[in-house]
């Protein structure tokens, strides 16, 4: 199979990228693009690429994640989290290939108190937030063999997340305050990487099945993000005062999610898959991770 992967520089594309290399099955071969392989808002350069290669999955791992920054930046990031997803939905419906979309837990507005299921309306409280509800209703709209898969608080051993951020500012600061007032779920994109991979092998070996849809992924257990900063500095040893601090104490250009825990029954039923806990997740990845 052909499979293309757009956003491969993130940490998303970069985790896929571990996991494409270190297979020792090599029939499928994967197209590994960022903006200077292929700009997905551009539609000329779009359509070549499906016409030039024949895609049999399109994995959309790129996105405008910058959400403070969107705030200001709202056409920037419309471009490529909804007609640069439109562009390439379109090139899928016509090419025949399977879209897999990441989208994210800020299509919802954080104020409930139960996980978050497939079926719950978008209420987004930021431009960001906004982008990314419009880009998963321009993949469906565009092309019906689309899966989006919601995901939570990012972070790997790839680019910068929150795990790196705290563990430079570790070095340097002798107190921390984090937000102990916002609810979610940690995920190592590597994680993610393994879930799709194996999405794609499922779909491939059973395509009298439908399994189009949304899906939540995530690890699994519950924090905050005062939670995800001192697992951080325990499995490190750091020796760091920490001192939650409330979203009011730490305003932001964009508003966040209170609560974005994200129901994951479906995705697991349906794939048959098991889900780490985050902690565990957490803790793999510092042999690996550059300091």
């Amino acid at each position: 199979m052909n499979i293309l992967v757009t956003g491969s520089n993130g940490q998303l594309g970069s985790e896929l990228k571990k996991l494409v290399a270190a297979k020792t099955d090599n029939s499928d071969h994967f197209f590994f693009t960022d903006i200077e392989e292929l700009n997905i808002t551009d539609e000329t350069q779009v359509k070549a690429f499906f016409e030039q290669n024949s895609i049999d999955f399109c994995i959309n791992a790129a996105a405008y994640t910058a959400v403070d920054k969107a705030e200001n930046e709202p056409t920037i990031a419309r471009s490529i989290n909804v007609e640069a997803v439109r562009l390439l939905a379109v090139q899928c419906q016509r090419h025949r290939s399977f879209f897999i979309h990441i989208s994210t837990d800020y299509v919802f507005d954080g104020m409930g108190y139960l996980p978050y299921t497939e079926e719950n309306l978008f209420n987004p409280q930021s431009i960001y937030g906004e982008t990314k509800a419009a880009g998963e209703m321009a993949a469906i709209k565009n092309t019906p063999e689309t899966i989006i898969i919601r995901t939570s608080w990012l972070y790997s051993t790839f680019g910068n997340n929150f795990v790196k951020t705290m563990l430079r500012l570790a070095q340097t600061k002798p107190e921390i305050g984090v937000v102990a007032d916002q609810i979610g779920t940690p995920t190592y994109a590597g994680d993610l990487a393994q879930v799709i991979l194996h999405i794609i092998a499922v779909i491939s070996e059973n395509k009298d099945k439908n399994f189009v849809g949304t899906y939540h992924y995530s690890n699994e257990g519950v924090a905050s993000w005062y939670d995800f900063a001192h697992a951080i500095f325990e499995m490190n040893n750091l020796k760091v005062k920490l001192k939650p601090i409330s979203t009011k104490e730490y305003p932001t250009p964009a508003r966040r999610p209170a609560y974005s825990v994200l129901d994951k029954s479906k995705i697991k039923k349906t794939f048959g898959i098991e889900i780490p806990h985050w902690r565990e997740s957490l803790k793999s990845i510092f042999p690996l991770i550059d300091r």
